[in-house]
C-alpha cells in the first residue's frame, strides 16, 4: 500500500509540474501595441481599438477564462499531496500486533528515528525507554529494531543461537567498514582458534611480548628528557599511541613501519562510526578511503612474509585464512579488521582509568600503594605479567570495574530467525517477535548506568565493586531479583569478548608501568574530564572529545 501510494503521489506531481510549465509559457505571451499607422476604429464606448488590438483584447479574454480552472486544479492538487504526505506519516510502514513490544516508528516516513539514533544512541535510547519501558521496538532507516534492557532476559538472546543470530549484522558491518566479504562464516571455528592465541597457552605467550615492547617503547620515549624535565602532552595521544605501538609489534612482530601505521590507524578509527552509518561526506570520504588503502598497503609486506617467529599471531591467521579459502586481497582486509578489534580499545580503556585516578587523589594513593606492593614484594624495577598476575591488586581491579562499567558501551546485535519467536521479561511478560527484526542489546543503559542497580550510576566510586574485606563485590539486585549480569563490558560471560584477559592484563600492566616510572599530574587541576563523543555509542570503548593535558616526567629511582 505504501508503495502505491508513493506512486500516485508522484504522478500527481508530474502533473502539478507540467501546469506549472503551462501557466508559465501562457504568461510570456506579449502584448500587442498599436501601430502608429494603424487606422483607427471608434466603438460603441468611444475606446480607439486597432483591428490587431481587438484581436489581442479578445484572445486576453478568452485565455483569461481558461486560467482559471488550472488554478482549481492547482489549489485542488495541493490539498491532495498534503493529505497523502499526512497519510504516509501515520499509517506507512507496519502496526503493531497483540502481544509485540510498544511500537514506536517516528514521524519520518521510512528514515523513523535513524537521525536522532545516530546522533546520540544513548540519549536517545533512555528517552525510549522512560517512555516504553525495558523492551520497546523502533524504526531506523527502514530496519525494525526491538531494543532489550532487561538483563534479566539477555541470556535468552545470546544464547539462542537458533532463534538469534549475529552472523548477518556481523557481515553487513564487515562489508560496510572494512570491503570485507569473507567466503564462509564459521563462529565457533573463529572462536576456537582466537581461544588458542588469547587464552591459556597463547596469551601466556602473547603477554610478555606486549610487556617487553611496551615497557621499551615507554622507556625509549623518554631517553632525550633529563630526570627533572616535565614534558606536556594529551593524556588521550599518549596511552592509545604507546599501547597501540606495543599491540602492533607483539602482533605483526615488525617495528620499521609502527609509526605510519598508527597514524593511518588514528583517522581511519576517528571515522569509523560514520563509514559504519554510511554517513560520511565529502572529504572524510576520501580522508578514510585513503587510509584504509594505506592500511592494506601497510600490511601487506606482514602477511605476504610472514612473521619473525612462525608460531606467531600473523602467521597463524595467515593459515587460518588460507584454509579457508581466502585469496591474498581478501586477507589483506581480513588483518585491517582484526588490528581494529584487538587494538581499538585498550587505550581507550587505559585513558579513562589514568584520568579518573587523577581526579581522584584517594583512588590514585589506593592504586600506587599497590604498585609499590608489587615493586617491593618481588624486588622488581619493572612490574611483569607473572608478577602482576600472581599478586593480589583489589583496588586497581575495582577501580577498572568500575571505568568500563562507565565507558564501555559497545552494541550486542541479533536477527531474528523465526516468526512470531517469543521472549520474556522480568514481571512474567512475553512478547512475541518477527522474522529479519533486529534485537539489540544495550548493556551501557542497563545494567552498567541503572541507578537501580548502582547508586549514583554517573559518579566514579572505586570501591564500588569491592566487599569490605577487600573481596570482589558480586551481588547487584534489579526489583528485589540478584543480576547475573550487573557489569557487561565484555558483554556476555560464556559469549563475552574472547581477548577479555589479554585486554585487562595489557592496561593493568600499562598503568602500573606509568604509575611506576613516571611522576604524572594534569596541567590544571581544575580540568574536567572531556566529555564523551557520543558517535562512539555502540562501537565499545567510548573516546573524548578532546584529550585531557597533562604534564609527567621520569622518576629519579
Amino acid at each position: 500500500m505504501q508503495i502505491s501510494v508513493g506512486l500516485v503521489s508522484l504522478q500527481l506531481l508530474h502533473h502539478f509540474k507540467v501546469i506549472v510549465r503551462q501557466r508559465e509559457q501562457q504568461s510570456a505571451v506579449p502584448r500587442v501595441t498599436r501601430p502608429s499607422s494603424q487606422p483607427v476604429h471608434r466603438t460603441a464606448f468611444s475606446e480607439p481599438l486597432t483591428i490587431s488590438a481587438a484581436h489581442s483584447r479578445k484572445s486576453r479574454s478568452e485565455h483569461g477564462r481558461t486560467t482559471r480552472l488550472p488554478r482549481t486544479m492547482l489549489f485542488t492538487i495541493l490539498l491532495l499531496l498534503i493529505t497523502i504526505l499526512a497519510l504516509l506519516l501515520r499509517y506507512s510502514g507496519r502496526s503493531s500486533r497483540d502481544n509485540e513490544p510498544p511500537l514506536d516508528k517516528g514521524l519520518i516516513p521510512w528514515l523513523g528515528h535513524a537521525l536522532e539514533f545516530g546522533k546520540d544512541a544513548a540519549k536517545f535510547l533512555a528517552r525510549m525507554k522512560k517512555k516504553h519501558g525495558d523492551i520497546f521496538t523502533v524504526r531506523v532507516a527502514g530496519q525494525y529494531i526491538t531494543v532489550l534492557l532487561d538483563p534479566n532476559s539477555y541470556d535468552d538472546v545470546l544464547y539462542d543461537t537458533d532463534s538469534f543470530d549475529s552472523r548477518r549484522s556481523k557481515g553487513l558491518l564487515m562489508e560496510k567498514v572494512f570491503s570485507l566479504v569473507l567466503p564462509s562464516d564459521n563462529p565457533e571455528k573463529e572462536r576456537t582458534w582466537m581461544e588458542g592465541h588469547f587464552q591459556g597457552v597463547g596469551l601466556d605467550k602473547l603477554q610478555p611480548s606486549m610487556d617487553s615492547h611496551l615497557r621499551d617503547l615507554l622507556l625509549a620515549d623518554q631517553r632525550g628528557c633529563g630526570a627533572a624535565q616535565w614534558r606536556e602532552e594529551g593524556l588521550f595521544d599518549l596511552c592509545y599511541g604507546l599501547l597501540f605501538r606495543a599491540g602492533y609489534l607483539a602482533m605483526f612482530t615488525r617495528d620499521e613501519n609502527a609509526d605510519a601505521v598508527y597514524k593511518q590507524f588514528r583517522n581511519f578509527d576517528k571515522l569509523l562510526p560514520k563509514l559504519a552509518r554510511s554517513s560520511l561526506k565529502g572529504e572524510d570520504k576520501k580522508s578514510v578511503t585513503s587510509s584504509q588503502e594505506s592500511l592494506w598497503q601497510l600490511l601487506a609486506p606482514a602477511l605476504l612474509e610472514g612473521g619473525r617467529d612462525a608460531g606467531c599471531w600473523q602467521e597463524s591467521y595467515q593459515r587460518y585464512l588460507g584454509e579457508a579459502g581466502v585469496d591474498a586481497e581478501t586477507q589483506r582486509k581480513a588483518l585491517l579488521m582484526h588490528l581494529w578489534t584487538t587494538q581499538c580499545n585498550a587505550g581507550p580503556a587505559a585513558f579513562w582509568s589514568l584520568a579518573l585516578l587523577l581526579r581522584h587523589p584517594e583512588a590514585m594513593q589506593a592504586v600506587l600503594a599497590e604498585v609499590r606492593g608489587v615493586m617491593h614484594e618481588h624486588s622488581l624495577h619493572h612490574p611483569t605479567h607473572e608478577r602482576l598476575v600472581t599478586h593480589n591488586t583489589p583496588v586497581f581491579d575495582s577501580v577498572l570495574r568500575e571505568t568500563l562499567r562507565l565507558t564501555a558501551a559497545a552494541f550486542i546485535s541479533r536477527e531474528v530467525m523465526a516468526d512470531g519467536k517469543k521472549l520474556g521479561v522480568s514481571g512474567g511478560l512475553e512478547y512475541c517477535l518477527r522474522k529479519g527484526d533486529k534485537v539489540l542489546l544495550f548493556p551501557f543503559l542497563c545494567p552498567q548506568m541503572d541507578p537501580e542497580i548502582h547508586q549514583q550510576p554517573e559518579s566514579f566510586r572505586y570501591k564500588r565493586f569491592l566487599n569490605d574485606d577487600m573481596s570482589e563485590k558480586r551481588i547487584f539486585y534489579k526489583g528485589g531479583s540478584r543480576l547475573t549480569h550487573y557489569n557487561m563490558p565484555w558483554g556476555a560471560e560464556r559469549k563475552g569478548c574472547v581477548g577479555k584477559q589479554f585486554a585487562i592484563s595489557t592496561v593493568k600492566m600499562f598503568v602500573f608501568t606509568v604509575l611506576r616510572h613516571l611522576e604524572l599530574e594534569m596541567c590544571d587541576p581544575s580540568d574536567p574530564l572531556p566529555q564523551f563523543n557520543p558517535q562512539r555509542y555502540g562501537f565499545g570503548m567510548l573516546q573524548p572529545i578532546g584529550d585531557l593535558q597533562v604534564r609527567y616526567r621520569f622518576k629519579r629511582n
